[in-house]
């Protein structure tokens, strides 16, 4: 990402500010998994959406029509000491000549400058509620503003959380954005297939997932978006399962929902195949007519198209099936007014998609669902889940299918960013014989 990028997505927040408004955004903090050991860092989205600066605990200021410079910067200082361990740190000298910061202030200047750069400003724009200390920081600046008002100091009186104005710029995506989306996608959808002529009875799932992990590593994408599900036989009806940790045995399914993470954009990818291999009849069956529904769905998601109308196509599509299989009984607008498919399709089919895997965005406007609109990114993933009971005809017990492509929205219709990972049911046993 260039900077000329963040400077066009700064002065789209910009714009979109009261213009005696200002803007506060902290960084990510560093997190303690346990002991002195953290957990890998990652910056915040819309942190680094808008400055593209890597480094944890920094906080940027936006600042409409200042002279002196609308973006401002603090962040830690150089410390020849910590670096020794940690790695060289950009410092305020770097923040301005690598990440376009009109000024840069060391961290334990904040609580100094900050007040001042508030002064005057009648709008303060932050992430409200998103945590207790911030807000009370936050609001600990504006009473030394308002202690001075007597001196005739102006504090703000109107108070905007950036995620409504900020999600929505992030919710259309460019076309840097979507090179990386595309990226991202093609090196998911190769370890998909990697997976799958990996695949045999006798492996564990964990193996998948080590193995799903190495092809996004080795392809240039060291982090993975999600924790990977890998889910064999009956372990695929429970839709977050993480454990990862059960034998892969003849005879079942799997279904692995996985993808990698590059330069801070998500993909985010569900297939389901056959552990040995071959589909029986009555996986071909379930399988054809999740399969059907996605392709519904997907021809649902386009320009013009409200949000929810994938999901109503997946719907229908599922619940004629599971009438089909004798799952269901009645007729199919009854059903779904009843929402009788729950229990065995309890989720949406979709959501927004980019730099996190459950993106930004509203999915509403003023109650009503909103349009799809060229730049949007969303995933598709109808599934069936039935599981080892009573309840659901013995050929299909423990059965658990999910398939989920990566969809942009296009000024014609949509692209499938994820294509190139195998889901047609014929081809996924070519892959796995090959």
């Amino acid at each position: 990402m260039t900077g000329a990028e963040f400077k066009r997505r700064r002065r789209a927040l910009l714009k979109s500010m009261s213009p005696n408004g200002l803007a506060i955004l902290p960084a990510a903090r560093e997190t303690i998994r346990n002991r002195d050991v953290h957990y890998p860092f990652r910056q915040s989205s819309d942190f680094s959406y808008l400055t593209g600066f890597p480094e944890p605990d920094a906080f940027a200021v936006f600042a409409p029509k200042r002279k002196e410079g609308e973006f401002i910067l603090f962040c830690r200082p150089r410390d020849p000491e910590r670096e020794q361990w940690d790695g060289t740190r950009i410092g305020v000298e770097g923040a301005i000549a690598r990440f376009g910061a009109a000024e840069a202030h060391p961290l334990d200047e904040l609580d100094a400058i900050l007040p001042t750069l508030i002064e005057g400003r009648t709008s303060l724009y932050y992430p409200i509620g998103t945590e207790d200390a911030l807000d009370a920081r936050i609001m600990g600046w504006v009473r030394q503003v308002r202690a001075k008002t007597r001196t005739g100091a102006v504090a703000p009186d109107t108070f905007v959380n950036i995620e409504s104005v900020l999600h929505e710029q992030r919710l259309i995506k460019h076309q840097s954005e979507l090179t990386l989306m595309r990226h991202a996608a093609r090196i998911s959808a190769k370890a998909h297939r990697r997976l799958m002529q990996a695949c045999r009875p006798g492996l564990n799932e964990r193996d998948l997932e080590a193995e799903f992990q190495h092809a996004c590593a080795t392809a240039g994408a060291r982090f993975l978006a999600y924790p990977s599900i890998v889910g064999g036989g009956t372990n695929a009806c429970t839709l977050h399962y993480t454990a990862n940790d059960a034998p892969l045995r003849d005879g079942d399914l799997v279904l692995i929902d996985a993808g990698c993470e590059l330069d801070g954009y998500a993909s985010d990818i569900t297939r389901t195949f056959p552990v040995n291999g071959r589909f029986s009849p009555a996986q071909r069956e379930v399988y054809d007519l999740v399969l059907a529904a996605q392709q519904a769905a997907i021809a649902s998601a386009r320009p013009g198209c409200h949000w929810n109308e994938p999901h109503e196509a997946a719907v229908r599509v599922l619940t004629k099936g599971l009438i089909q299989l004798g799952i269901l009984t009645g007729k199919v607008g009854k059903l779904i007014k009843d929402e009788a498919y729950k229990p065995h399709y309890m989720h949406r089919t979709g959501h927004w998609l980019g730099m996190d895997v459950h993106d930004v965005g509203a999915y509403k406007r003023d109650g009503e669902w909103r349009l799809l609109e060229s730049g949007m990114v969303l995933t598709v993933e109808p599934g069936l889940y039935l599981p080892a009971t009573d309840t659901v005809p013995e050929p299909y017990r423990g059965i658990g299918i999910r398939i989920e492509d990566d969809v942009l929205i296009t000024e014609d219709g949509n692209e499938i960013l994820s294509a190139a990972a195998p889901k047609e049911p014929d081809e996924i046993e070519a892959v796995m014989g090959s």
